[in-house]
């Protein structure tokens, strides 16, 4: 019994025990409300259990696959989610940002872009820990008081609990591929913390 909780939850969280129900509902004719009073669970626990909101369990699978005429493995069959990304791409001033991972990545990826400017750059903290690799181009990092220059092939991390800014070196837009954790997806966004103390350039 144990296998097939978990291989209940794993269906769902992936898409499968949810629209097959929804699916199998349909095809009897049946609304959430009819087939509440067949199976004894309420429109709103089916609802979410068809939404994938639910966790489900043999409490409530079993019911539900007597009233629709299914097997539990008929119930768990699932299909692979598409695993192609559909990115977005947001510009804020002399700032590129391509996304690369869903909102829901409890890990954000991108791409970064940023021109050469005149403007003084600014530092931002933020709970959370950064990687980023210079794809092309020089990166002027200020981390805390110190002042870096990374170069294309060339990759660092740190806490983003020290003040940070990023900009391009010399003539050339850098491009910067940037990997963190949700607590930093709004990092190097506009808006956000306030110019370096010193007015750095």
């Amino acid at each position: 019994m144990t296998g097939w909780v978990i291989a209940c939850r794993a269906s769902c969280s992936a898409g499968g025990m949810c629209p097959s129900s929804r699916a199998a509902r349909l095809k009897h004719d049946l609304t959430l409300e009819a087939l509440s009073e067949i199976t004894g669970i309420s429109a709103s626990t089916l609802s979410r259990l068809e939404a994938g909101k639910r966790a489900p369990n043999l409490e409530l699978l079993l019911p539900v696959t007597r009233a629709l005429r299914l097997s539990l493995d008929d119930l768990l069959m699932w299909h692979a989610p598409d695993p192609r990304v559909q990115s977005r791409t947001r510009h804020f001033g002399n700032l590129t940002v391509e996304y690369l991972s869903p909102d829901t990545a409890p890990v954000q990826t991108f791409k970064m872009t940023f021109t050469p400017t005149t403007e003084p750059m600014q530092t931002r903290s933020h709970d959370g820990y950064e990687w980023f690799y210079v794809l092309r181009g020089r990166a002027r990092v200020i981390l805390g008081d110190r002042e870096l220059v990374i170069e294309a092939g060339q990759a660092a991390e740190f806490d983003t609990r020290i003040p940070h800014g990023v900009a391009a070196l010399g003539g050339e837009p850098v491009e910067v591929l940037s990997i963190f954790n949700r607590s930093g997806e709004r990092i190097h966004l506009p808006g956000i913390g306030s110019p370096h103390p010193h007015g750095r350039r």
